[in-house]
């Protein structure tokens, strides 16, 4: 037996995503955002309404786009929580510490170790569509030049409970499990 809901924004997983920008000042910004994913072969596309930081990255055409762990999940929560037009010591309270992209105009945050750097495509009616030209990974997260999901420790969002949720449990190989059914 099924049970309807109606139209919910309910999907799993839902990536939990730290956007990091740069103001005028060249002050470092990060917010949270879940609704985003792959767009094409080199593009990320993310759902925002308008922050301070869509207009950073409208006026620096540049952003990162970090992949929130289970270590950064405080972090991820506050920066998401808190506006940096309300608290422009966010960064500081939140304990990232930034160094800036060799690639785009936008801060990498050391306490993240996935980031892809990004350069801004388009952003019309709430849709960030991005070119990503660099994807910066430390490599305490490598295992044989490979990311190492169980090293990361990448969490998703759960937007039917409020939860985040930890993403380490391989199940089967993509692209080989399907073919035991020919």
């Amino acid at each position: 037996m099924r049970k309807d809901f109606g139209a919910k924004t309910w999907l799993y997983p839902m990536p939990v995503l730290i956007i990091g920008t740069y103001n005028e000042k060249g002050e470092a910004n990060a917010m949270n955002a879940a609704w985003g994913g792959i767009y094409d072969y080199n593009q990320i596309t993310i759902s925002l309404s308008k922050h301070a930081t869509t207009e950073n990255f409208m006026k620096t055409k540049a952003f990162t786009v970090s992949v929130a762990t289970k270590k950064t999940v405080k972090a991820s929560d506050y920066v998401g929580l808190v506006s940096f037009n309300k608290e422009p010591n966010k960064i500081k309270t939140a304990g990232l510490h930034q160094i800036k992209s060799q690639n785009v105009n936008a801060p990498l945050f050391e306490e993240y170790p996935f980031t892809l750097e990004c350069k801004v495509v388009s952003f019309e009616e709430g849709t960030l569509v991005g070119e990503i030209v660099n994807v910066s990974i430390d490599e305490s997260v490598l295992t044989n030049d490979k990311v190492d999901i169980k090293k990361l420790e990448p969490i998703a969002f759960d937007p039917i409970n409020n939860k985040y949720i930890l993403l380490t449990e391989e199940v089967a190989d993509a692209f080989k499990v399907g073919l035991t059914l020919k």
